[in-house]
């Protein structure tokens, strides 16, 4: 949970391009939010997202923990869908450097095979959703980039996060911070 813990917390802007075809006949797109974090005391990852445009609003979040027993990511997915909002969405594994998962889809009453590929820098992450093309290959129809925003900390936390890193410094180290941080 770790690696995708430093790949993914925090805040995001998000453009998603969607691609001509059997979903979006138009094509389309959205821009919108995604704040990422830890709940559950590390062991789970909440990926929650805002956005909206040309291809609707979406509102909704991930939630992926870790099985040791399978050695999988497990995911539910939750979205503003008034037919069926949450539901297990496959399992995740990571692929190299992307982190894959992979589920099925009823589409016109046939399940099929879905792919969602995380890829990542350490200012942006894309997520592509692809689905079989029935011969084998994946064809791309949604693509998200995300940008990831500047930390944004209000003074108190601020200072509740320095006051825990002192309580491990020496005490000639406390007044370097303590003076660094009155001139600051």
């Amino acid at each position: 949970m770790d690696r995708l813990a430093k790949a993914l917390v925090g805040d995001w802007d998000t453009v998603e391009t969607m691609e001509r075809g059997q979903f979006f006949p138009n094509g389309g797109a959205r821009k919108g939010t995604v704040h990422v974090r830890l709940a559950s005391g590390g062991y789970t990852l909440l990926y929650e997202v805002h956005s909206d445009g040309s291809a609707g609003k979406l509102d909704g979040f991930l939630t992926i923990w870790w099985a040791k027993e399978t050695k999988l990511y497990y995911f539910i997915a939750c979205f503003n869908n008034p037919n069926g909002p949450c539901r297990m969405r496959g399992t995740a594994h990571w692929h190299g450097e992307s982190f894959v998962n992979d589920y099925q889809v009823m589409v016109n009453g046939k399940n099929t095979q879905w792919r969602d590929t995380f890829t990542f820098t350490p200012t942006s992450h894309t997520l592509i959703a692809a689905l079989d093309a029935g011969d084998g290959t994946l064809k791309t129809v949604i693509t998200t980039k995300a940008t990831r925003t500047p930390v944004r900390v209000s003074l108190s936390s601020e200072l509740h996060v320095r006051t825990q890193m002192t309580e491990k410094l020496l005490l000639d180290e406390r007044m370097l911070v303590v003076v660094g941080s009155f001139f600051r």
